[in-house]
């Protein structure tokens, strides 16, 4: 993709999360909002299907824009988008890869699936294999110890093709990451044990390409690119609402974020949003 494709895809990720959160009428748009730039650059950009890179969501409750990235990339239809959660969908709060065509890896319980993207680059490495594999991180999920077994075991193993993308957007389910956990300077943490790691804006594209790209570069340890990201990202309201983890819309909610779907809606004609 070109840098304005991508960045219309990154709007049409943000367009489809809104939509499928607002048609359900609640769920995790803080944590869903804050990843949408890094899932553009990942599937518009960076990761090759002929070379069998893969993605691994292991903060599972940002499913809502993993599903709508894959529907627009066309694994499924965008109409399934509305079943988001509800009986018998194939698209559960949190990713199932029984269910979602293109969904790698089941997440939802905290650390798991950055120690699967730990297995997946280690196997792709005994047996030869160019592939990168990726996965996003929550900084909240980051206070979970089973996640630096797997960060220390990848630097161990000198896994190159492994890239952790931390989504720090300073909030977790109770609060702000620096209350509960301080979690301290997340590039020096992974410095420490072993990691390339880079911090960088979040919501820039072309600083999330770059990084990866210069991740690559690296031939003896694992990446780790720390996105500076805000909760609720790129909706100015959801930015500055307090609990913008799980969201119940209140009617002021609502308006809120009706405004900001016709607002992304008023980008392209009808018939291409609505496909």
């Amino acid at each position: 993709m070109n840098p304005n494709e991508l960045e219309q895809f990154r709007d049409q990720i943000r367009l489809w999360t809104l939509k499928a959160l607002n048609h359900l009428g609640f769920g995790h748009y803080g944590g869903s909002l804050s990843i949408v730039e890094a899932l553009a650059v990942l599937y518009g950009k960076v990761m090759r299907s002929e070379a069998n890179d893969r993605f691994i969501l292991s903060k599972g409750h940002g499913g809502p824009a993993l599903y709508a990235t894959l529907a627009i990339k066309g694994y499924f239809n965008h109409e399934l988008l509305y079943t988001l959660n509800q009986n018998g969908t194939k698209l559960p709060s949190h990713p199932d890869r029984n269910l979602t065509p293109g969904v790698e890896m089941t997440t939802g319980s905290l650390g798991q699936g950055i120690s699967v993207a730990t297995g997946a680059a280690l196997s792709n490495r005994l047996k030869n294999v160019d592939a990168c594999t990726y996965t996003i991180v929550g900084d909240g999920e980051l206070n979970e110890g089973q996640c630096w077994e797997a960060i220390q075991f990848a630097a161990h193993h000198k896994l190159h093709n492994l890239f952790v993308l931390v989504d720090d957007n300073k909030k977790q389910l109770d609060g702000l990451t620096k209350d509960i956990c301080d979690p301290l300077d997340f590039v020096e943490k992974f410095h420490a044990f072993g990691f390339h790691a880079k911090r960088v804006d979040g919501s820039s594209l072309k600083q999330i390409e770059n990084a990866i790209e210069n991740g690559k570069e690296q031939h003896d340890k694992p990446v780790a690119i720390i996105l500076d990201t805000i909760k609720g990202q790129g909706v100015s309201y959801l930015e500055e609402k307090a609990d913008n983890h799980h969201i119940r819309p209140t009617e002021e909610d609502k308006k809120a974020i009706k405004e900001a779907i016709e607002e992304l809606e008023a980008k392209w004609p009808k018939e291409e949003v609505n496909v």
